[in-house]
C-alpha cells in the first residue's frame, strides 16, 4: 500500500500571484481572511530542496509564533509530512535533509520585540526574509533587517511580507500608490504591479522601472546597480480565500460582525479608515429607550473607570465614571445607570461602595468590576480596592490595548442595535461622549462601557483584532 502524495499549493487568485511574483519585495493582504499567513509559509518552502539555502519568517512577539494557534502550530499542521522535515520547537526550526539525511535547507522562526534584539542578526545572511503582519514592525526593524537579506546559496534574495490595514502606520506610506488615496481601497489594476526603489537617507525614491533610478541617482559601480528594488503589493480578502469559506462559512459572518472601523479595515482592505467621531456609537443605533428596568437581566456588572489622577489639566479634579449594564434572557444588552462624576480620590472609593450596595439591593447580583493599573502601585491599589470592597463580588482586570481597541467589541454590538437604554437623567451626557468618541477629550464613559461589556462576556483580553 502506497502512500499518497501529498500537495501544497497556493489557491488561484491573489496567493497564487504572490507565490509567482519575482519581485524583490512583495507586501501581501490588506484584509483578514485572504490566506496570507499559509501564502507566507509556502512561500517559504519553495527554495527547501537548495543546499544552503535559508528563511526566516518573523512575528512581533514569542508568543504569536509559540502560543497554541500561533504561526508555529500552522506549521505542524502544514509542514508536517513533507519528505525529510523535522522540527525542531527548542530553536523554532525547521530543517529539510537529503536522500541520505544531509541538511539542506533551514526554515526559521523568530520574533524581534524591540530595536534591542535587532543586534541579534549582526553579521547575518537571510535569503528569504519574511515578516508576518508587517506593521507590528517599525520601518527601522524593516529596513535593518532588509540588510541582512543576502544569500550565497544561489537562490536570489527576496523579502515577503504580509499585513491588514493601519492607516497610521509606515506601511500605509510604503504601499500608497497601489491604494486609492481618496476611498482607501486597493486599486484592482495595480495589485502585482512592480515599481522600482531606492532608500537613500531614510528617505525611498520611486520609479517605473530600474533603469529611471540608475539614470536619476548616476548608478554605475556594480554595487550601485544593484541597490534599486523592485516593489509589488498584491491585494487579497476573505472572498478570495474558497477554503475557508467552505471550510468554516462562519468567518465571513464574524467579519461582517465587527465594529465599523474594524469592519472597513479587515473585510474591506481600507487603508484610509480611522476612527472617528460617530464611527463607534449614534444614539439612534439604540434598540429601545426603556421606561423601567427588564425584569429578565440575567447577569449584571457595574464597571468602573477610575480617575487616573486627583486633578484634569484644568485644575479640576477628574471624572470617574462607572457603567451598569445588564445582559438579558434574550441575549440583548441594556445599559441601565451611569455615573458620571468629579470627586477627590477618598470620595471615589465610597462611591464606588455606595453603588454597589444600591446595586445588589436593586437587582440581588452585580459583579464590580475595577480597572487596574500596570506595575506593582496599580497592584497594591487593586488590592487595597478588593478588600475596601469586602463583602461584594468585586475583580480588578489590568486592560490591554487602546482604548479604541477595547471599544471595538462592544461598538459592534451596539452598531447592530443589540442595546437597549433605560431613560435616566445621565442619557444625554452619556449618549454625548459615545457619539464623540474617540475624539472627545474625556472617555471616562467609554471606557467603563468597554470594561463592563468585557466582564459580560468574559473577554479578558479585549486588545486583541481578528487577522
Amino acid at each position: 500500500m502506497t502512500m499518497a502524495t501529498r500537495i501544497l499549493r497556493p489557491q488561484p487568485g491573489p496567493q497564487e500571484r504572490f507565490l509567482a511574483s519575482s519581485a524583490d519585495v512583495v507586501v501581501y493582504g490588506g484584509a483578514a481572511g485572504g490566506g496570507k499567513t499559509y501564502g507566507l509559509l509556502l512561500s517559504a518552502l519553495r527554495y527547501k530542496n537548495v543546499r544552503g539555502y535559508n528563511c526566516t519568517v518573523f512575528r512581533k512577539t514569542y508568543k504569536q509564533v509559540f502560543s497554541p494557534g500561533g504561526l508555529w502550530d500552522e506549521t505542524l499542521d502544514m509542514y508536517h509530512g513533507i519528505r525529510g522535515a523535522q522540527s525542531r520547537i527548542s530553536n523554532g526550526e525547521w530543517r529539510f535533509t537529503d536522500k541520505r539525511g544531509y541538511i539542506t535547507s533551514r526554515v526559521l522562526f523568530k520574533h524581534i520585540g524591540s530595536d534591542d534584539e535587532l543586534h541579534d542578526y549582526q553579521g547575518s545572511q537571510i535569503c528569504g526574509l519574511c515578516f508576518d503582519e508587517l506593521t507590528h514592525f517599525t520601518e527601522h526593524q524593516f529596513f535593518y533587517m532588509f540588510s541582512r537579506n543576502r544569500s550565497v546559496c544561489g537562490v536570489k534574495p527576496f523579502v515577503r511580507a504580509t499585513c491588514n490595514p493601519d492607516a497610521d502606520s509606515w506601511v500605509a506610506t510604503f504601499i500608497e500608490w497601489w491604494i486609492d488615496q481618496k476611498t482607501g481601497y486597493p486599486i484592482p489594476e495595480r495589485s502585482g504591479k512592480v515599481r522600482w526603489m531606492i532608500r537613500r537617507n531614510n528617505i525611498i525614491h520611486w520609479a517605473d522601472s530600474k533603469s529611471e533610478l540608475i539614470e536619476q541617482f548616476n548608478l554605475v559601480t556594480e554595487e550601485e546597480l544593484h541597490e534599486p528594488k523592485s516593489v509589488t503589493f498584491i491585494a487579497s480578502s476573505v472572498y478570495d480565500n474558497k477554503i475557508l469559506l467552505k471550510q468554516d462559512p462562519g468567518y465571513l459572518a464574524n467579519l461582517k460582525a465587527l465594529a465599523l472601523v474594524e469592519q472597513e479595515r479587515l473585510l474591506h482592505g481600507n487603508w484610509k479608515i480611522k476612527p472617528a467621531a460617530g464611527l463607534f456609537f449614534k444614539r439612534t443605533q439604540v434598540g429601545e429607550m426603556l421606561q423601567n428596568v427588564p425584569l429578565d437581566v440575567v447577569k449584571w456588572v457595574r464597571a468602573w473607570d477610575l480617575a487616573a489622577t486627583s486633578e484634569d489639566e484644568g485644575g479640576n479634579p477628574a471624572y470617574t465614571a462607572g457603567v451598569l449594564m445588564g445582559k438579558r434572557s434574550n441575549g440583548r444588552y441594556v445599559i441601565a445607570n451611569v455615573v458620571n462624576v468629579r470627586l477627590s480620590a477618598s470620595e471615589v472609593r465610597q462611591t464606588v461602595k455606595m453603588n454597589a450596595a444600591m446595586d445588589i439591593a436593586r437587582y440581588r447580583r452585580v459583579r464590580v468590576r475595577l480597572p487596574q493599573d500596570p506595575g506593582q502601585a496599580g497592584k497594591d491599589q487593586a488590592q487595597s480596592y478588593i478588600k475596601f470592597m469586602a463583602g461584594y463580588d468585586v475583580c480588578a482586570i489590568a486592560e490591554s490595548g487602546s482604548k479604541e481597541a477595547r471599544a471595538e467589541p462592544v461598538a459592534a454590538q451596539w452598531q447592530a442595535g443589540n442595546f437597549d437604554v433605560v431613560i435616566g437623567d445621565w442619557n444625554e451626557e452619556y449618549f454625548a461622549q459615545l457619539e464623540s468618541f474617540p475624539a472627545s477629550r474625556y472617555k471616562d464613559m467609554v471606557d467603563a462601557t468597554s470594561s463592563a461589556f468585557a466582564e459580560i462576556e468574559n473577554v479578558f483580553d479585549i486588545g486583541g483584532l481578528i487577522t
